[in-house]
């Protein structure tokens, strides 16, 4: 097998409900292109402390307000419930480098447990998050736990940390699509990095955009690239990802409406219940 033709870095983090709400373009890329694309991630850490989201006036009201308005837009499942509190993301982000230092394999799955039992009501700061996400994603928990602690660990996520608030030229012409932070700019969620194997050609796509956005970039980094046939069923879709999706997932893939793929999930389809919506796994 060649290698991928393109390598994109993930610059995201698990309590973000706009990286939640990009997943459904994602898969679709994954889908069209295949092993034609290299996929790593860097978790940005958008919060060591609760502190710090309400210092910057994001309070578990507030919260709740967004991630409606986010759901009702977007279509990904969330419970828009108020949280008792805010939480710290860092715990989170710093299980998912431990995951890619030390068991790669199951990285993305550690994240994506993070995401589904976050946008549940549950709070990323949480031991007990630590352990169910773990244990979701294959993992035995204490071997996590240890691996949290080590030294390694903290430097990967602090190269994480650094990479993301230094976004490169390029991004930084849409401004708009970068936050604050104490140094400068950074990344927002999802923010991606592109680079063309074969040349060093980087291009950066920061913020939540558009599918066409990410599709148009990479049409141009691998032009005359064969993209997949589309999904025969929503059950190909489910086979395919091996893991429980959302509609929108779903009805992105295959390039239908949201209500037509709800419809042909339930005729094949078990629905996990979250949020508005829920998450679908082969009957």
């Amino acid at each position: 097998m060649s290698a991928p033709d393109v390598c994109v870095t993930d610059f995201t983090d698990p309590g973000c409900p706009w990286a939640w709400s990009a997943e459904p373009f994602r898969r679709r890329l994954q889908w069209l292109y295949g092993d034609k694309l290299d996929w790593s991630r860097r978790m940005v850490v958008l919060a060591d402390e609760p502190q710090e989201f309400l210092d910057k006036g994001v309070t578990p009201a507030r919260m709740a307000t967004s991630l409606a308005a986010i759901a009702r837009d977007h279509g990904m499942p969330i419970d828009t419930s108020r949280r008792e509190r805010m939480a710290a993301t860092a715990p989170a982000c710093r299980a998912v480098v431990a995951a890619r230092l030390h068991a790669r394999e199951a990285e993305d799955a550690l994240l994506r447990a993070f995401r589904v039992r976050h946008f549940a009501g549950q709070a990323l700061d949480e031991p007990v998050t630590v352990k169910d996400a773990a244990g979701d994603a294959g993992l035995d928990p204490d071997e996590l736990q240890a691996w949290m602690a080590d030294d390694d660990v903290e430097a990967a996520l602090n190269e994480d940390r650094a990479a993301a608030r230094e976004p490169i030229a390029a991004a930084r012409v849409l401004d708009d699509k970068l936050a604050n932070w104490s140094g400068g700019r950074r990344y927002t969620c999802p923010s991606y990095e592109i680079v063309r194997r074969s040349d060093g050609v980087r291009i950066a796509v920061p913020g939540f955009q558009p599918f066409a956005a990410y599709d148009v970039v990479l049409a141009n980094l691998v032009p005359g690239s064969e993209r997949r046939d589309p999904p025969r069923s929503v059950l190909e879709v489910l086979e395919w990802a091996g893991e429980p999706l959302a509609t929108r997932e779903v009805a992105v893939v295959c390039d239908i409406d949201h209500a037509e793929a709800r419809e042909e999930l339930g005729r094949v389809a078990n629905e996990r219940h979250l949020g508005a919506d829920g998450l679908w796994s082969p009957a």
